[in-house]
């Protein structure tokens, strides 16, 4: 079988890197961070500020959350491989809001896949909101609802401002990313036990994905360009190594999330979602090392990185809940030897 990437795939993923090239450059997200992140209700003036509705719709136009709706929808038609490669490109830029929920809620609630509503989720299990003042819907999992098959409630309307009048916010360590606490959803099932939370944490696992490639890039890019002692850092040997560490890292865990995109297989996203979260941490902390005091200062963007980085490992599906779903497919403990005549 062929794993390389097809030409429509190869145009996709850099029609979405152009698009959000335009949309959502360095001066925009730097400018989001200063007001605070967020996606606001009618143009970033709300309860949480930050990215306007405009760029929103600027992504429903794209077909970023109608990728997966049939045709007859209203969708584009493709599949879980397309979907990662926009995801990746997402992850690279840094583009914030629930990106995922909205993206598993088109053709589940009204707007969602054209960018006129924003969705996100409230995963229980004790886990802050994300995104919450400026949501028009929240997917609450192991709620009384069905829907798609899941145990899935959808809030709007009235049932959302009582959500919300309920919701403490928190401190978040990604500035563009405004978290708040739900009383009692401490004690719920975890989201999306089927389909729908495997596929998001695969997404999640594909943004992660984008932003390792994306600090790996920068390191290599700053090694190339800085001197001390009269020598490009780069040509020191340890730099050399934590810069080949970072492609090391990044690449089977490319490999694992394009596989999983293909298979679709629960145990597979579970290995990537696990790979892909180390590569972005680990990889967003050696790239911080290689601009050593410039890596530390508000200007510099590596912090965004790891900060968001740190925040995805603990959505969707934990390293903890992955190690586990891959420790159960390798079937019951058998003992090493049958028995005392075995030794003899």
């Amino acid at each position: 079988m062929d794993f390389q990437l097809s030409d429509d795939q190869r145009a996709l993923r850099s029609g979405m890197r152009d698009l959000l090239g335009a949309v959502f450059d360095r001066d925009r997200m730097r400018a989001a961070v200063e007001r605070g992140g967020g996606v606001g209700r009618g143009g970033g003036v709300g309860r949480d500020r930050g990215v306007d509705r405009g760029l929103w719709r600027e992504l429903g136009a794209a077909g970023f959350f109608a990728l997966r709706l049939p045709e007859e929808a209203g969708g584009v038609g493709l599949g879980l491989p397309e979907a990662v490669l926009l995801f990746e490109e997402a992850g690279r830029a840094l583009l914030p809001g629930p990106l995922v929920a909205t993206h598993l809620a088109a053709g589940l609630v009204k707007g969602a896949a054209e960018g006129e509503a924003v969705v996100t989720v409230a995963e229980g299990g004790g886990r802050p909101v994300a995104d919450l003042g400026g949501a028009d819907a929240v997917l609450v999992g192991g709620g009384a609802g069905a829907v798609a098959g899941e145990r899935l409630e959808v809030l709007t309307g009235e049932g959302l401002e009582a959500f919300v009048a309920g919701a403490v916010p928190v401190r978040s360590m990604d500035p563009l990313t405004p978290l708040h606490r739900v009383m009692g959803l401490a004690g719920a099932s975890e989201a999306y036990p089927g389909a729908l939370r495997r596929e998001g944490a695969l997404l999640s696992a594909a943004e992660q994905l984008g932003s390792a490639a994306r600090t790996t890039e920068m390191a290599v890019q700053h090694a190339g360009a800085r001197e001390q002692f009269g020598s490009l850092i780069g040509s020191f040997q340890a730099v050399k190594h934590l810069c080949a560490d970072m492609l090391a890292r990044t690449e089977p865990a490319r490999s694992a999330v394009y596989a999983a995109a293909v298979t679709g297989d629960p145990v597979e996203i579970a290995a990537a979602k696990l790979l892909a979260d180390e590569a972005a941490v680990r990889n967003a902390r050696d790239c911080l090392q290689i601009h050593g005091g410039m890596g530390f200062t508000w200007e510099a963007d590596v912090h965004l990185h790891l900060k968001r980085a740190w925040l995805r490992t603990a959505r969707w599906l934990t390293a903890a809940e992955a190690e586990e779903i891959l420790a159960a497919d390798l079937g019951p403990v058998r003992p090493l030897y049958g028995g005392s005549a075995a030794l003899g």
